[in-house]
């Protein structure tokens, strides 16, 4: 068998599928990519056996069709420092080699059996389906991904999560100390139907997905969900469990309305956080009208500092603290230049959400406040 294709074509997918291999496999193969030659046309296949992640690239030429497994150190340092040029496989099965020729070279090596590879089972004939914008699911996950938990006690923590209801598509995720709540209007379904994707399938979809409006197909049953994108699919196991009710956790009534440049908060907040205790990262918000303080304390080493933005506030003055790095993740992960944050007294979560709001899309994102003793 002999196939030619592009070696930035095939170095961009193999840096992609790359991050699905684990540094230690149960099975020797799962360190291997698959390759797998079906017309004018070459399927990557790249596995951990509970994530399974597929790519094509297009062949300038072949002559045969066949598979065999590659193991990915050999492939991916080979290919990486090539510059632009056509790379010629030439295959032979009977025994085991594989030649390489490039434009000053050629690469020779062995390769592996593909019957050995794992086949990763499918999603059932009854799974839910959904279809969204690759863009947005793409952003979607971008912002909530860092809300996800480490929690072995509470592994639904550990994932996004995606409720499809009549109203809307949710993509929630929580740590227990912040919340992140993306709701689209456009995607929904009379059929009510939820999934928990975990972090390192979230992770890699985050890498792949284009910015652009090609349709993302997801089809999920109780145990795997299949995601078809417009380079490849990922199949992934789901995390199994019921995920909290994260509509009771959003406060309602907030009177007290903050709204202030995102980037001048942000930068702000990383100043004065290296001189909060290192234990509980508090930083203090004084809020009051036309001004917000944000302050910073460690008793222990005696550091301290303050610093004062102009806003706009409607409410009453008040003291309310939250934990540095978390306030500092929220404002990196929200878009727009101003933000608006609703609080109803120190004691309950504070609400921030993105000051320009578009239509068909719901943007909240929480975090619960650290009591001060005042």
């Amino acid at each position: 068998m002999r196939f030619t294709l592009s070696s930035s074509a095939l170095n961009s997918r193999l840096q992609t599928l790359a991050k699905v291999i684990n540094s230690k496999n149960t099975m020797p193969i799962l360190e291997c990519f698959m390759f797998e030659v079906n017309g004018n046309t070459l399927s990557i296949t790249a596995s951990d056996s509970e994530n399974l992640m597929r790519s094509s690239v297009n062949l300038d030429d072949h002559d045969g069709e066949g598979r065999f497994a590659v193991p990915n150190r050999t492939i991916l340092d080979a290919v990486k420092e090539l510059p632009e040029q056509p790379l010629t496989f030439n295959v032979d099965n009977v025994t085991n080699q594989i030649v390489i020729s490039y434009q000053n070279g050629v690469y020779n090596f062995m390769f592996q059996s593909a019957e050995e590879y794992p086949i990763t089972q499918g999603v059932s004939d009854a799974a839910s389906v959904i279809t969204v914008s690759s863009s947005i699911l793409s952003d979607n996950i971008n912002r909530s991904i860092f809300a996800t938990a480490i929690d072995e006690l509470r592994p639904v923590m550990n994932g996004i999560y995606f409720d499809l209801t009549p109203e809307s598509l949710a993509i929630v995720a929580s740590d227990g100390h912040k919340l992140v709540r993306n709701r689209n209007f456009n995607v929904k379904s009379e059929t009510p139907a939820s999934f928990i994707l975990p972090k390192k399938p979230a992770t890699l979809l985050k890498n792949v997905l284009a910015k652009d409006d090609s349709d993302v197909v997801i089809k999920f049953d109780d145990r795997r969900a299949e995601i078809n994108f417009a380079d490849g699919k990922l199949v992934c196991r789901l995390i199994e469990g019921r995920y909290p009710n994260y509509n009771s956790v959003i406060p309602k009534n907030n009177p007290n309305q903050l709204t202030i440049d995102r980037k001048a908060m942000l930068s702000a907040l990383r100043r004065v956080m290296p001189f909060a205790s290192e234990s509980s990262e508090l930083i203090r918000l004084h809020l009051e009208s036309g001004k917000l303080e944000l302050s910073s304390e460690d008793i222990d080493f005696a550091t301290s500092a303050k610093e004062t933005l102009t806003c706009e506030y409607n409410g009453q003055n008040m003291n309310i603290g939250f934990k540095g790095s978390s306030l500092s993740d929220i404002l990196s992960n929200l878009e727009g230049d101003e933000i608006t944050m609703e609080l109803a007294d120190p004691s309950r979560a504070g609400i921030i959400l993105p000051a320009e709001k578009r239509e068909d899309e719901d943007v909240l994102m929480l975090i619960m406040p650290i009591l001060l003793n005042d």
